[in-house]
């Protein structure tokens, strides 16, 4: 204790006890009190850091659901130290803008999906090129190889690497069934990305770059009416209300990433970083196993609003790897031993 806290116990306790039993006792109280007031305020303070996560995606999708249980576990896991609140839905920074809101401080986490950086570093679009990962396992073994390129690349821009969830594969949104790539001539086709804007020029089809919290607005007023993504964003855009068709051509597995600004993490102390980096990847298994679940569900949801699921005819998915190895071999030359080191680890899992 203080001197001061000292002193209030000495005062405390050198009351007599004398006939004036109730008078003393009270006296015992309020000193008691006063007595903890003074332990609080000379106590060592906890500190803690409330960090604004900043994410693109509505509450309900998965990975917004992986994201709030992040938040709790890190809460968790580091006694309070850190309190995490999740911003979804491009309600703090839109998609395209989240990378530079972490990297610059204006928020200290956020979600990026990975594929909007390209333009940074096309290593960060290596999971967008068509055909080259297909599937969970696959996008999975591509993740390793990739990961430590990422986060080396993350570092020199001020950020962190804390952990990466795949999306479901990705197949094609449409009003009519598409039997090969020529019947994509002159859609309306929505991008998130450069990747989806290449495959619109290589088809002729007409791009408008939407991101994800646009969608159904840009659906409903008929700016679009095709596009390549996931089971999980037709749910999350109840793309049934427009479009009627759904190809799996599987042709990607992309990803989010959870990245932290730099100066933040390393301001933390060693046990809380290390709870950080526990609970980010506790989260990269859950949000796996949970987007492995959700691709068969989405599905199942969009089927259960009458849309058509339809199995890509063999023209469609040569058209389709037609232009996925001429986009591979265009990314190997932009990104360098970067990308030749990322591909050949992952051709040798």
């Amino acid at each position: 204790f203080s001197i001061a806290c000292q002193r209030c116990y000495q005062r405390i306790y050198a009351l007599p006890i004398d006939g004036h039993h109730e008078d003393t006792m009270k006296r015992r109280l309020l000193l008691l009190s006063a007595a903890a007031a003074l332990s609080l305020a000379n106590a060592p303070a906890v500190a803690q850091s409330n960090w604004n996560l900043a994410a693109g995606y509505p509450i309900g999708n998965p990975h917004t659901v992986t994201l709030n249980q992040f938040a709790k576990d890190v809460e968790f896991a580091t006694n309070g130290k850190i309190k995490i609140t999740v911003h979804a839905n491009g309600s703090l920074f839109k998609v395209p803008e989240i990378a530079r809101a972490v990297e610059s401080g204006q928020a200290q986490m956020g979600e990026v999906l990975m594929s909007v950086m390209v333009n940074q570093n096309p290593v960060f679009g290596v999971d967008s090129l068509p055909f080259l990962a297909t599937g969970f396992d696959d996008a999975y073994k591509l993740w390793q190889a990739q990961k430590p390129v990422a986060d080396r690349l993350l570092a020199k821009r001020g950020a962190k690497l804390l952990y990466a969830v795949a999306w479901p594969p990705q197949g094609i949104y449409a009003k009519k069934e598409l039997r090969s790539a020529a019947d994509m001539k002159g859609l309306k086709w929505r991008a998130y990305n450069p990747a989806t804007s290449k495959i619109a020029q290589a088809v002729g089809a007409q791009s408008l770059t939407i991101q994800a919290a646009e969608l159904s607005q840009a659906l409903a007023t008929g700016a679009v009416d095709s596009f390549m993504s996931s089971g999980a964003t037709g749910v999350d855009s109840k793309v049934w209300e427009t479009l009627t068709h759904f190809h799996t051509v599987n042709a990607w597995v992309p990803k989010n990433m959870v990245i932290v600004n730099l100066r933040d993490f390393e301001k933390l102390d060693k046990p809380t970083q290390e709870a950080l980096l526990k609970a980010a990847a506790d989260a990269e298994r859950k949000g796996w196993e949970r987007m492995r679940g959700y691709t068969d569900e989405s599905l199942g949801i969009l089927q259960k609003n009458k849309m058509t699921i339809v199995k890509p005819s063999p023209q469609l998915m040569g058209d389709m790897k037609k232009i996925g190895d001429e986009m591979l071999g265009d990314w190997l030359k932009q990104a360098g031993g970067d990308g030749k080191e990322i591909i050949d680890v992952y051709r040798k899992k």
